[in-house]
């Protein structure tokens, strides 16, 4: 019998590191024992491009990867330049391999969903746009774009096209809602979480090398760990960190890339804070070991950002059995699960500046030395982690969802052929 092809588009694969990137190699390896998958990618940003043709992942997965312009991110125009020679590439390449039953979308660039309803309206194949950020909404909550013209004609387009998607999947109740209000209509809305790998990030507690190593073993970390985008609010934690320098029981550690680094760097070497660290991108293979290295993991999200993406750092941090502390909207769908699950402590974005920072060290002073709440917050969190974040409970999910959506079509054959 003939299985199912799939088309996945996303600038971001194997071998790149970037969380996206990521996540769809994984649910890649994950539905080639079900369907034969097809991966329209690009190369990755920062080093080398991909040249060789092989790859570990056996005869059922395609990798068909196009040329594009590689500028920094930090360059609006250059980022700009990049999706728009990226998308052109994909379309160009998306006419030449076999057809899809299913086409797949991501948001690595947002232009994508154009690309796969244009595919459905060709050839009659499902259409699933698959959002791990909602554009041009987080650009506006971001202050990187302004309500206008442009902004309207651009979300209306891309709308658009969920509208008429079969299936649009979020990654979380805030990002639904935002659909929601948007037109898209609730029966093609799911939602599933991104994931972690509970068999490779372990908590590691005891005998931790990487705080052994950086002579941490007697501190309260407080970490940050993932991407320094525009979408983390870092400046009240170094501010929380300025607070608390002289409590030298707690030490501050940020680990990870991206365009806020150099103001970091900058804000820490103006404070002369010696009790922060900060640390470059950290190997997924070590990945385990950092992250367990933390008593206390710091997650922010900006206002309004909350209804367009959900972070996926959250579920390595479960998975590490480590408790959360979390900088959002307190309405937000993440504050609400730590709260809920009682899984750390939550501050309110939406309050004065100049008490945020306040807030936070108070969070992190009633917490240090709480070892035995602390322990209990971070195994409640690896049991959620197992239970309900583990790689192989989502991307099981995924796949059902898409063999729904093959039987509709079935159906809606059936139908046409009477």
């Amino acid at each position: 019998m003939k299985r199912p092809r799939l088309l996945f588009l996303n600038r971001s694969f194997w071998p790149d590191n970037e969380a996206t990137g990521q996540l769809l190699t994984q649910l890649c390896e994950d539905l080639v024992q079900d369907f034969d998958v097809d991966v329209i990618c690009g190369h990755p940003l920062h080093g080398e491009k991909v040249l060789d043709k092989t790859h570990p992942f056996g005869p059922s997965l395609n990798i068909h990867r196009v040329d594009h312009t590689r500028f920094a991110k930090g360059a609006i125009a250059g980022r700009l330049i990049n999706l728009l020679t990226f998308t052109i590439s994909a379309y160009r390449k998306m006419k030449l391999i076999p057809c899809p039953d299913v086409v797949i979308t991501e948001t690595d660039p947002f232009f994508l969903a154009l690309l796969g309803r244009k595919l459905q309206k060709r050839t009659g194949c499902r259409f699933i746009a698959y959002l791990q950020d909602i554009y041009p909404d987080v650009a506006v909550a971001l202050g990187k774009a302004s309500e206008g013209f442009l902004i309207k004609k651009l979300r209306r387009l891309l709308f658009d096209c969920y509208k008429k998607a079969d299936g649009v999947v979020v990654l979380s109740d805030d990002m639904k809602q935002t659909c929601e209000q948007n037109g898209v209509p609730k029966s093609s809305l799911q939602v599933l979480p991104n994931w972690t790998d509970t068999t490779k990030i372990v908590p590691i507690k005891q005998n931790n090398a990487f705080r052994m190593i950086n002579g941490w073993n007697d501190k309260f970390l407080v970490m940050y760990s993932g991407n320094l985008g525009m979408a983390h609010e870092l400046k009240s934690l170094i501010d929380a960190a300025e607070i608390l320098k002289d409590h030298n029981e707690i030490h501050f550690v940020i680990i990870g890339e991206g365009v806020q680094k150099e103001a970091v760097t900058q804000q820490v070497a103006r404070g002369n804070l010696t009790n922060v660290t900060i640390m470059g991108k950290q190997p997924y293979e070590k990945l385990a070991e950092s992250l367990s290295a933390a008593d206390l993991h710091f997650v922010s999200i900006k206002p309004g950002v909350e209804r367009c993406l959900f972070p996926s750092k959250v579920y390595g941090i479960l998975a590490s059995g480590t408790p959360l502390l979390v900088l959002a909207n307190k309405t937000s769908e993440l504050s609400q699960f730590v709260i809920d699950e009682q899984l750390g402590k939550v501050c309110d974005i939406d309050q004065p500046k100049q008490t945020i920072a306040r807030s936070l060290s108070d969070s992190i002073l009633s917490l240090t030395g709480k070892k035995e709440l602390t322990d209990r917050m971070g195994q409640h969190a690896r049991q959620l982690a197992v239970q309900e974040f583990d790689r192989s409970v989502i991307t099981t999910k995924f796949g059902n969802l898409l063999h729904e959506t093959l039987s509709h079509r079935q159906q809606d054959i059936l139908v046409s052929s009477l």
